[in-house]
Formats: structure tokens, sequence, C-alpha cells
């Protein structure tokens, strides 16, 4: 039996768009937020038929830029008729947020690259809208070291204060007030109880985070 809808109309009588999905893959280099590029644009494909959304990225990840064993979390759908010029594309846009080291092969891969994330040279010349996603992308980022001390794990624990503070500076694009800084962070980090050895410096206390990052969380 053929499903029609009140109107008698099936399904394929209705206009559908192609499905794509892109990936703003965000990292720490030289003391700034990156995305990654690949070809001049992030990461992304189209949808092939019995294939699931988390399927496509991986795949796009792979073939694209050379980047195996994440799990990118879904942003948001972009869905504005005119953002690419081939037709109508709806583009699910993930987001990841990955250790510069993780990257390392990948950028050995021609055409793959980082660039600024918040750099409105290199938004507005993304195809297909793509400065918008990745605009979406450091936002949600942003949101959550504001709200935690290393949601994504890019710091290999234990580490001190002065190291995270310099992350969040990169990642938030501005120095967090020091002393506001360390009382919020604190409350949500477990001492070591152990300090630096003072080598460059005064020692300082080392922390790590408050519980463990799940593994398929951060490293796919």
């Amino acid at each position: 039996m053929v499903w029609r809808d009140e109107h008698g109309k099936r399904l394929e009588d209705y206009p559908r768009p192609s499905v794509a999905v892109d990936t703003a893959v965000l990292t720490v280099d030289d003391g700034r937020l990156a995305v990654l590029l690949a070809g001049g644009a992030l990461p992304g494909t189209f949808l092939h038929p019995g294939e699931t959304l988390a399927d496509a990225v991986l795949r796009s990840l792979r073939d694209k830029a050379g980047v195996v064993g994440r799990s990118p979390r879904q942003l948001r759908v972009f869905d504005k008729p005119s953002r690419d010029p081939r037709g109508w594309v709806l583009s699910v846009a993930h987001v990841d947020m990955v250790p510069v080291a993780e990257l390392a092969a990948a950028l050995t891969h021609g055409g793959v690259r980082l660039a600024p994330a918040d750099d409105a040279s290199v938004l507005v010349g993304l195809p297909y809208e793509q400065g918008e996603i990745v605009a979406a992308a450091v936002e949600a980022v942003r949101a959550e070291y504001r709200a935690e001390p290393d949601p994504s794990a890019l710091l290999d624990e234990p580490f001190t204060l002065a190291e995270l503070r310099g992350l969040h500076t990169a990642v938030l694009g501005e120095e967090p007030m020091r002393d506001t800084f360390r009382r919020y962070m604190e409350a949500r980090l477990k001492s070591t109880g152990e300090t630096t050895d003072g080598g460059r410096g005064r020692p300082s206390r080392t922390w790590r985070r408050m519980s463990a990052i799940p593994a398929a969380a951060t490293r796919g």
C-alpha cells in the first residue's frame, strides 16, 4: 500500500533538499583557536542512501582530511535556501574540539591546513556559507570553556592553573581575570597535592579534571 497524505500526494511528490554534513574541527594552535580546512573548506559530504549522519561525518573526515578516531557531535542544521549555489542543500553541521597533536597526521595531507577560527577574512572566504558554521562552532566551544575547566581534554594532566588559564585565553580570545578565574576553576578541579619543581619560576600546584572525560567523547 502506498502512503498518501490528505491531499492524495505521495512522499516523493514533494520537493526534497539534498542533505549534507559539514564538520568544524577546532583546536588550539600557536596560542589561538583554529579550524581545520581541507581544500579551502570544512570537511563535508552529501549523505549517501542508507547512511547515518554520523557515518557520513566520519567518512568525510577520513576521506577529505585524513582525520580518524573521532566522534564529532551535532551542532545544528543550516537551512538557508540560498546557502549553496548548486541547489537546495541542508547542512547538518557538526563540531569537534581536538588536541592539535592529534591532527599532525592529517596536516600532512595535501590541501589540509589550520586557519584562525575567529578571523573574519577567513570565514567570509569559505564556500556554502560555512563561515556561519565555524562561527556557531566557536561560540558553542567557548560557552563550554566558560563553564568548565577543560571539557575537551586539550591539556595533558596534571596541569597548572597558569597552563589552564593560557588555554582559556586561546579558546576565548581574551585573557580571563586572574583571581576570578582561579576561584571559579579551583572549585571544579581536583588537586594532585603536588607542585611543579620550580625549574621555570616558583613551584605551582598541579591539578586534574574533576572527573574523567569519557573516551568516546574525546578520542572517538
